[in-house]
């Protein structure tokens, strides 16, 4: 039982991971796209392609803090999202390709701040520390009956010693998964900086 536990802990962490950079990869491409929106639009988005910008960058500085002694804010800021929106609704369009462009952008502008407040809202996403205090609990009652009934050698100690540590590997795996801009385990940034590269281009 503390077996299966534990397997559907890894499973269910690596699951929370593994959305969450692919959430991560889907908001690095859609800023890329609404940047490519806004060019097609014409020179009069130079503002607010420079603002999606700079929200980018801070966004990037938010989640991975440089100093590692803060930890990662994934909460999205009203200075962002909010004004980016506010600039593309703002614009004048001269033409019916104008209009279409707007429209779009407005609507990618939402979907961008959509997919930002649902990692937000994943992120407060935890494991059951009740469940782990008694997956804990269980093999400490299981490793103390196999020290109690076990002969005192040095096999059993090695054994029992390796098998401890696989299992603290796997509840630190748990653990670390499920702080995934932060520790050892951390979602690369790759995706949000390639997105950097490419705007304004």
């Amino acid at each position: 039982m503390a077996a299966l536990v534990l397997g559907l802990l890894v499973a269910s962490a690596k699951n929370f991971y593994d959305t969450e950079s692919s959430e991560l990869t889907q908001l690095s491409a859609n800023v890329i796209l609404l940047d490519r929106v806004l060019a097609h639009y014409g020179p009069e988005t130079k503002e607010v392609r420079d603002l999606l910008r700079s929200t980018a960058v801070r966004t990037l500085d938010l989640i991975w803090r440089q100093d590692h002694q803060q930890h990662s804010q994934m909460e999205p800021t009203a200075a962002g999202g909010e004004i980016l929106y506010d600039k593309i609704q703002a614009l004048s369009p001269n033409s019916d390709t104008q209009r279409a462009l707007q429209a779009q952008a407005s609507s990618m502008a939402v979907d961008l701040g959509k997919l930002r407040w649902l990692m937000f809202e994943q992120g407060s996403t935890s494991i059951s520390v009740p469940l782990l205090a008694v997956l804990v609990f269980w093999l400490v009652i299981i490793f103390a009956s196999f020290g109690l009934f076990a002969p005192p050698n040095a096999t059993v100690i090695a054994t029992l010693l390796l098998c401890a540590v696989s299992v603290s590997g796997a509840i630190f795996l748990i653990l670390e998964m499920y702080t995934p801009f932060e520790g050892l385990i951390q979602i690369s940034s790759a995706p949000l900086r390639n997105a950097l590269a490419h705007l304004g281009q």
